[in-house]
């Protein structure tokens, strides 16, 4: 498996990466640690967790596994902090305080002196000075090698890799880990641009769509306890079959963008990659079109039969296709109308 550098950092990831958001929960010990030695067995080596994780379990589950045996230098460990449960409710807490206590336990879980990345897990209420500074803090430390946050939309991306870069003593971010895929491409509005301005690597999780786009709901079926159970998902669901896309022909498609540093699996991600008892490599294709769309530029298609009631087809609809010498006529009289009003 092939490796990137993290941003404009000397970590390298590989293109494909472990997520463990459903161990401790769906994912039992034996299946966890045959993925960790199959996936390090292929090449790959970011394994992303986090403290919310199960509850803690998923780091639990990673650190059995060193203890077992995993060679520490196999893995690239990126955790997270800033989601702490209090009075059975889960909580967003970005303070200094918080931050470092999160992370002592992380390293008491995994059992390793450090972490290749921490990442704050959200935007808080505490200042981003504040949380930042807790990040300088555990790298002076030893704690963590790189730094980096997670689920930031793209001002507040800017923001921390702006303070980070405006001393030469604060530790510059690594990475952005956001939610993208083809179902879920809202990153490209500010925080695929953002990271390309800081030189930060680009990690989309969830990138097969919630469970969507590998046709796990398909015939109209909702696996019981999925993530795609909720109603983000099954939107998404209705957007495919609107299109007549029951199965997307791959979600991995990131991999071969050159924003984008890792592209994150998960335990039934990782599950839809393996063939045969082996993880595969994935061929990415582009992301299917709108019928009505590709009708008008491929007149030749026949594509009866395929549901034309989608939003975003009605939505383009809306403009018809202009001929050249229409679009020069039609800029000619707004030119013009321009011109009147000004007079």
């Amino acid at each position: 498996m092939q490796t990137r550098p993290l941003g404009a950092s000397g970590l390298h990831v590989s293109r494909l990466g472990l997520g463990t958001m459903s161990w401790g929960r769906d994912v039992e010990w034996a299946t966890a640690r045959d993925l960790l030695h199959e996936f390090v067995a292929v090449g790959g080596n970011l394994v992303d967790t986090a403290p919310a994780y199960g509850a803690g379990v998923a780091e639990k589950m990673i650190g059995k596994a060193l203890a077992g045996g995993l060679p520490r230098e196999s893995l690239v460990i990126a955790t997270k902090a800033g989601f702490v449960v209090r009075d059975g409710r889960r909580q967003i807490d970005t303070s200094r305080g918080a931050l470092l206590n999160d992370l002592e336990s992380s390293l008491r879980r995994l059992r390793t002196d450090h972490v290749d990345l921490w990442q704050v897990h959200a935007w808080g209420d505490a200042p981003i000075e504040e949380t930042l500074s807790a990040m300088d803090a555990a790298v002076a430390r030893g704690m963590a090698r790189y730094v980096g946050v997670s689920n930031f939309v793209g001002w507040q991306t800017a923001t921390a890799a702006t303070w980070q870069e405006a001393d030469r003593t604060r530790t510059r971010l690594s990475s952005v880990q956001v939610e993208y895929s083809l179902l879920a491409r809202r990153a490209e509005v500010e925080v695929v641009g953002a990271a390309a301005y800081h030189q930060l690597g680009l990690l989309a999780w969830s990138s097969l769509g919630r469970g969507v786009l590998p046709g796990s709901y398909r015939g109209g079926r909702l696996p019981r306890g999925s993530r795609g159970a909720s109603a983000i998902a099954r939107r998404r669901w209705l957007r495919c079959a609107r299109w007549g896309v029951e199965r997307a022909p791959s979600g991995v498609w990131q991999t071969r963008r050159e924003t984008t540093a890792m592209t994150i699996l998960g335990g039934a991600g990782a599950g839809v990659a393996r063939r045969d008892g082996r993880l595969q490599r994935i061929r990415p294709r582009p992301a299917p079109k709108p019928p009505r769309l590709l009708q008008r530029r491929h007149p030749s298609l026949d594509l009866r039969g395929i549901p034309q009631s989608s939003v975003l087809v009605r939505q383009q609809n809306r403009f018809p296709v202009l001929s050249p010498t229409r679009r020069r006529a039609r800029r000619l009289q707004l030119h013009q109308r321009q011109q009147c009003v000004t007079l």
